[in-house]
């Protein structure tokens, strides 16, 4: 496998350096090795592991769920990662819900350009339109 730097990672990544550092002190990745000079050194599986966390992200699920979904991959634990998911769906379909029978949604909604007549403002802040 041939080794990239953390810049190359990054940008075939699509994303920042800083974000690669960061994932690494959070432990959900490590580089393959590094060189004399001490610059890290990745592969295509950090690359692929790198995506996979940017994926998740995109999907709604946290770091600490997207570690947890590499542990149970590692594992070839499928059940508990079927489980997971369907935990997330469940969740944004609560959330989707939640936000449908917003006041905003209300053909009697009207904006009068005012925030304390805003009826998505008041709804977020516990108020009853």
């Amino acid at each position: 496998m041939k080794a990239m730097g953390i810049g190359t990672l990054a940008k075939r990544a699509g994303v920042r350096i800083d974000t690669v550092r960061y994932y690494e002190r959070s432990g959900l990745l490590k580089p393959r090795g590094r060189l004399a000079s001490g610059y890290r050194q990745y592969t295509e599986l950090e690359l692929a592991r790198l995506g996979f966390i940017r994926r998740a992200q995109a999907l709604g699920f946290s770091l600490h769920e997207a570690s947890d979904l590499l542990a149970l991959s590692a594992q070839r634990d499928v059940g508990r990662v079927r489980r997971s998911a369907q935990a997330k769906l469940a969740d944004v379909q609560a959330r989707i819900a939640a936000l449908t029978v917003c006041p905003h949604s209300s053909p009697a909604a009207r904006d009068t350009g005012r925030a304390e007549d805003c009826p998505i403002l008041k709804a977020l802040g516990g108020e009853e339109s």
